[in-house]
């Protein structure tokens, strides 16, 4: 399937009353299942949480911004961590990635099964003192209405997000995608009525993806009888920052005396990126040598 790069659109419609963004991710997804190895239902709830996480991402305004969303459920799945920043780039894992469920009365992969129930929060980093941090009660599990409805209590904006992962018999990813649609507080209320009622009427973001819909056309169909207007396109990448010297800091930062614990071992250590699976070793030798830096900096 040729499909050209992921790509978020960001866009207004009715005189700036609306904002929205859509998202095709299907190349991200399948990054992030091959990173992890993921079944097909915890393919799919990364993807969409990945998905909702990367619009999110772009809604913040400064360069070094970063947003975390994290999952924690009863589920066997126990819990998913996403991370975006405002460039459109985004990485994730799942604590469990090879949950394997039947589907659900649907017929779908059962993302609320795996995941259970639980709490969602979501973290900005945006340079104050402490980062935001808001947090609600899953609702459904399946991702796309627990963000609408953290939208609605903690950030009170009135939204309707639409996340969709849909897979290959051989579990790699056929489509994924979702659209974010927001009203802005000077919105009449008749156009959330409106706004309602198409929502209930459009089949799901799968099957407008299946069609051959990239997020301009999604965005169309929800929105195009309000004077849709895309503002920019922003590509969308799974992009994982870690190095050696990162890694390296890390261990240096669990404190002298488990260094020196470490370090005195015939043993190298290797630790692995949660992210990408990357894996780093650091010799006895190495140990020692993040020791020696550590004190001469104290």
């Amino acid at each position: 399937m040729g499909q050209k790069e992921d790509y978020i659109v960001r866009a207004t419609a009715a005189n700036s009353q609306i904002r929205a963004f859509a998202i095709s991710s299907r190349e991200l997804v399948e990054q992030a299942r091959q990173y992890h190895n993921t079944s097909p239902v915890m393919t799919a709830a990364l993807g969409r949480l990945l998905s909702g996480a990367a619009m999110m991402g772009i809604m913040m305004k400064g360069e070094d911004d970063l947003l975390t969303i994290q999952v924690k459920g009863e589920g066997p799945a126990k819990g998913i961590t996403v991370t975006a920043d405002s460039q459109g780039n985004v990485k994730g894992y799942p604590q469990v990635p090879d949950v394997m469920l039947p589907p659900n009365a649907k017929g779908k992969l059962d993302v609320g099964g795996a995941v259970g129930r639980g709490i969602l929060s979501v973290i900005k980093d945006i340079g104050l003192k402490e980062p935001y941090v808001g947090q609600v009660a899953l609702q459904t599990s399946e991702i796309a209405e627990d963000l609408t409805y953290y939208f609605a209590i903690s950030e009170q904006v009135p939204s309707a997000v639409g996340l969709g992962v849909l897979m290959n018999r051989d579990n790699t990813v056929r489509q994924a995608g979702g659209f974010i649609i927001q009203l802005m507080p000077s919105a009449e209320d008749s156009l959330i009525d409106i706004l309602e009622s198409k929502m209930a009427s459009l089949s799901s973001v799968t099957d407008m993806l299946e069609q051959g819909d990239m997020p301009e056309q999604l965005l169309e169909r929800l929105l195009g009888e309000f004077g849709l207007e895309i503002l920019e396109t922003v590509p969308a990448h799974y992009r994982c920052d870690c190095s050696r010297e990162r890694v390296a800091r890390a261990v240096a930062s669990i404190g002298e005396k488990d260094l020196q614990e470490l370090a005195a071992g015939q043993e190298p250590i290797e630790i692995t990126c949660q992210f990408c699976n990357k894996r780093y070793l650091f010799t006895p030798e190495d140990l020692q040598e993040l020791l020696e830096t550590g004190r001469s900096r104290s």
